[in-house]
């Protein structure tokens, strides 16, 4: 075996232009992928910390049934005070879980005692839901970024709508469980960046003020939302807590909670699995130039080495060693090409990441941190020498079923 390996370096080596031309292209593919895949990894990441950590967390618990009417918001789902404590006995025993919150939601209307509008408001702990949604404060664009109680976080496009300042005093009315109305007058102690999606119209205030305009008589919250210590853990803690929740039954024995990832709550978890879509075709496309350029060179090495091979054949050797030889030609060759592209690829993302590229996104500005993930980098550089044999097979055999005396006469 080291000694086809020798000749077959030895073989590269003698058409050394052919060789380094398809050696980089390789190289351009390989290195063209893993940029991509690292700067759509780095839009991918930012977005979903845009969803899980300014505003949803990474996993939400409700009342069985309440998803499926989240829409409406409807008061009668909510988890009453004996579930909130089961659950949060549940959640305390979880280590990977890092912070939980409880929300009250619910709509209402809105008024700064000229126009009246409707709006979805979230009744929150401040302390709890910042350890949560950590990203939340960042959304605070005007105004104080702690919630106290009285005061209101309104989303900007409200705000701006209802002509309505930091300060000012407006009043919220809702429907509470019973059909009565209730209203109170708070300040408005923060303007929010609106976000995009369904929580483009969410105002905020305390868990205390929800309850006294709801006039809930005892403790009561519409959803938890938890954030884990380690994000690509989310899988395997959601399948785990998902077990343990199902034992948790209500009086008519039936489950009592649900829990949903982000993904099954955000309309952006489409655009995330899109991302994974044009990897997985781009990383087709570098199958299809592997393929295309190694078969080219060694169909073009077997057909002017023809009266070599049959030189080979004619002194005794084997037909398996022929189409090993050939092999390990386009083996080496995709070896070197993915070594190539792995090694430039690393540094073109090194020297992006220095640049320190910014984009913007809403009101954001985010710098490009694409980041070098050495298990994809393994992955592709497996699928560049596999790819480099495969395309080597055809014309391996065709160069080891060679007739040693036609082979001889070939001009």
């Amino acid at each position: 075996m080291t000694n086809l390996l020798k000749i077959a370096l030895r073989n590269l080596l003698r058409y050394r232009r052919r060789t380094l031309l398809t050696a980089s292209l390789i190289t351009l593919g390989v290195v063209f992928v893993l940029v991509f895949v690292a700067v759509t990894g780095s839009f991918k990441a930012m977005m979903i910390a845009q969803n899980t950590d300014a505003m949803l967390g990474h996993l939400q618990i409700h009342r069985k049934g309440y998803v499926a009417a989240i829409d409406n918001l409807p008061l009668n789902l909510n988890l009453k005070a004996g579930a909130i404590d089961r659950l949060d006995k549940i959640l305390a025993e979880q280590p990977e879980i890092a912070a939980w919150s409880p929300r009250i939601k619910f709509g209402a209307m809105f008024s700064n005692f000229v126009e009246t509008t409707n709006i979805r408001l979230n009744g929150v702990e401040p302390e709890r839901e910042l350890a949560t949604v950590p990203l939340l404060a960042e959304r605070v664009l005007e105004g104080s970024k702690t919630l106290a109680r009285g005061e209101l976080w309104l989303p900007e496009l409200l705000a701006k709508g209802m002509k309505v300042k930091v300060g000012d005093p407006v009043v919220v009315v809702a429907t509470n469980q019973d059909g009565s109305v209730n209203g109170k007058q708070l300040l408005v102690g923060g303007i929010l960046e609106s976000a995009t999606g369904p929580g483009g119209r969410d105002g905020y205030l305390h868990l205390e003020d929800a309850a006294e305009i709801l006039r809930l008589q005892g403790q009561e919250v519409s959803e938890v939302a938890i954030r884990l210590h380690d994000f690509r853990r989310l899988a395997a803690v959601s399948e785990t807590l998902a077990g343990r929740l199902a034992k948790e039954l209500n009086q008519q024995e039936k489950p009592l909670f649900e829990l949903h990832t982000w993904e099954k709550l955000s309309p952006f978890f489409n655009i995330a699995r899109m991302i994974d879509v044009m990897t997985f075709f781009i990383k087709l496309m570098l199958i299809a130039i592997v393929l295309v350029s190694i078969m080219n060179v060694m169909i073009m090495a077997v057909y002017e080495r023809i009266r070599e091979i049959g030189t080979m054949a004619a002194i005794g050797t084997l037909p398996g060693k022929i189409l090993a030889l050939f092999m390990i030609e386009g083996f080496s060759l995709g070896v070197l090409g993915a070594a190539a592209g792995g090694i430039l690829g690393v540094l073109l993302i090194g020297g992006l990441n220095l640049a320190e590229i910014s984009y913007d996104f809403g009101r954001q500005r985010f710098i490009l941190e694409a980041a070098i993930d050495f298990r994809e980098l393994a992955v592709i550089s497996v699928i560049v020498i596999i790819g480099a044999v495969v395309a080597s097979l055809q014309p391996a055999f065709k160069a080891a079923r060679l007739d040693p005396i036609k082979a001889l006469r070939h001009v």
